[in-house]
Parts: C-alpha cells; structure tokens; sequence
C-alpha cells in the first residue's frame, strides 16, 4: 500500500483511500440551475426525548451543513420545543410517541397506528436516520419498529442510517434488517460486539483480524453496511471490505458520533439521486453495492476531519457543537466540489475540436 508521504502527516493518505475520495466525489450532486428546493437531500432524524436534545440536532445539522437541502427531526412532543430553539433551520415535528405520550384512558395502539405519523412523510423523503437521542422507551421502539419495516416495502426502499437506540433494537430483532443492502449501521467496539453474538458469532470469532470480523457480519446480515467505529473504522457491505484511518482528534466528546450519522444520511439521499441518474454520471456508473460501501467511507472520513479541525482549535474543550462547525470544510478538503460537464456540453466541445481539426487539415 502507497502512500503520499511528501504531504503533511493529516493530509497523507494511502493511494486506496485517495481513490475511495475520488469514488465519494462522484456522488456529490452537482449544483445545477435547474434543480428545485428539496431535489438534492431531503433527510429525516427520528429521535429526541426530553433527555436527550443535542443528538438528533447534532445528526440533522451535520445533514444539513453537508449539504442536504431540507434536514427534519422527528422527536417526541416533550422535546420539539428545545430542538426547534437550536436552530430554525430545521423541520421539527413532534410525532415520535413515547410511554408517557399515550393516555391510559385510552385503548392502546396498534404499532401500525404508531407509526404512521412518521409513515406519512415517508413519500416525501429520501433517507431515514434512526437513533440519535431516541432511547429505549417500548412505545417508542414499536414505533421505530414499524417504521423500520414499512420503510423497507416502500417503492423504491428507504435508505436507512441506524444508531446507538436503534442499534440495540437491531440487536434484539437482527431480521428487522437482514438481507436489505440499504442499511449503514454504525456500532462501536462494544456495539459490534453485541450485535455479533446475536447474529451467532462467537467470542473466538471477535478476535483477530477486525476487518473480516466486520465483513463477516455484514454478510451474516446479508449485506447491510456496518461501520465497526473505534481508533481506525472498518467498513465492509459483506462483499468488499475497506478500512477509513484519517487522522482525528484526541478528545471524544458525546454527540460526534452524531456528525457521522448526519453526514451518512446526506450522502445516502445523494447515492439515491446517483442511481436515479439525476445528472450525467459521464462514465460507467458504480454498482448498489459500492456506492453503499463508498458512502459509509465518505462519511467516516468526514466526521474524522471534523474532529481532527476541531481538536486543533478546541483541545480539551472541545464540544460536538465544534464539529458541527467544521462539516462544509471538511468535506471541501477532503472530496471537494465536482467538475461537473454534461452531455451536451461535452458532445458540442467535441464537435468544436472536431471543427478545428478539419480548418487545421
């Protein structure tokens, strides 16, 4: 493996990373006269709790800072005021239902009635982050549950980012998301654990080469995409295996896994478009299951060098709110804007050269 050592230690980078940057360029939409308000991102956080306001803030911002254009939070009502206080750049809604949001009077509801609140927007949007803030109330996780499935029958599927809560609902129900590659799970060392012996990996098999272990489950789980977060991340869709090792900082704040949630979501709703052929891709398009692999790369690299940024100005003092602060340049240093030439315009720049070919003759 090459690397750039001529470059500062944060900008060297092995050859495979920088060609996974120039895979992660490829996604990014470019900004174009003729796209309306809400064609390039329209992303989704469902969480947020009376405990806990910053995280899916901290997610739906990163989104928003990265560049989707409409950034929602689906929280429950005992939060909506605070998340909407932080920001007005956000939709908040207050639909997500807890234990003590349901009157005893009345009859419970069904899980289907639960979800649909959240069911309603689904046409609307194109990702769906699920977890920050969202704890573990049992009204709450039906609800999440039936959003989960419903969101995996809708034509076409809803990518999803799922964390911290939502994990220990994966946890608990592995099928929820087994055999749907739209998924990106992001589990700490202690997460992963967990999720692999439910999915009946054994202690022997947790130890070892972390990179198969990571593709390994993701096969086991029928290609999702799971980011395995610790001092170096390792990515893997089950098929292809890729390791993110930028260079962060050394104070870890509660709430920066939220930027990488964030970042994921915007990423996942520009894959969309990438498929949807939204603009000209110009060369032969990546498959389903690289760009998977190539967003949670994007992402991971990402919330790095938010840290990294944020670190060197911060120090110990160093809050989420300073990655928040770093996303755009972030991803500017390390992706960047793509030179974007349409069809037409690179069909008549031929035709132009082939004219000055011929008056040259």
């Amino acid at each position: 493996m090459s690397t750039d050592t001529n470059l500062p230690p944060h900008l060297a980078m092995s050859s495979s990373s920088r060609a996974m940057l120039m895979k992660c360029r490829k996604l990014v939409p470019p900004l174009l006269e003729k796209f309306h308000k809400g064609q390039l991102g329209r992303v989704a956080v469902i969480g947020g709790s009376a405990d806990y306001t910053g995280a899916p803030y901290f997610s739906a911002m990163a989104s928003a800072r990265l560049g989707c254009d409409l950034s929602y939070v689906f929280c429950e009502p005992s939060a909506a005021p605070t998340i909407k206080s932080y920001s007005p750049n956000l939709m908040v809604s207050p639909i997500l239902r807890s234990t003590s949001s349901i009157s005893k009077t009345d009859p419970e509801p069904s899980d289907e009635e639960l979800a649909q609140p959240i069911l309603d927007y689904l046409p609307r949007l194109h990702v769906l982050v699920i977890g920050p803030g969202l704890g573990r109330d049992p009204v709450t996780q039906r609800q999440v549950k039936a959003v989960i499935q419903a969101a995996r029958k809708q034509d076409p599927p809803v990518p999803m980012v799922l964390d911290a809560d939502a994990l220990w609902l994966v946890q608990t129900e592995p099928d929820l998301i087994k055999g749907y590659p739209e998924v990106i799970l992001t589990p700490n060392v202690i997460e992963f654990g967990r999720l692999a012996k439910s999915c009946g990996l054994k202690d022997e098999d947790l130890k070892g080469d972390k990179s198969k272990q990571c593709q390994e489950l993701a096969k086991i789980l029928g290609g999702v995409c799971i980011i395995q977060k610790g001092p170096v991340d390792y990515i893997s869709q089950g098929q292809d295996t890729t390791i993110s090792d930028f260079k962060g900082g050394l104070k870890r704040a509660g709430g920066q896994g939220d930027t990488l949630t964030g970042s994921l979501g915007t990423f996942l709703g520009w894959r969309q478009l990438y498929h949807e052929g939204l603009w000209d891709l110009g060369d032969e398009p990546m498959s389903r299951a690289e760009t998977l692999l190539v967003v949670a790369f994007a992402g991971s690299a990402i919330t790095r060098e938010c840290s990294r940024r944020a670190f060197a100005k911060r120090a110990r003092s160093l809050q989420a709110s300073d990655l928040t602060d770093e996303v755009h340049e972030s991803f500017l240093h390390l992706i960047g804007e793509p030179e974007y030439v349409s069809h037409e315009e690179s069909k008549a720049h031929g035709e132009v050269n082939e004219h000055k070919a011929h008056a040259n003759m």
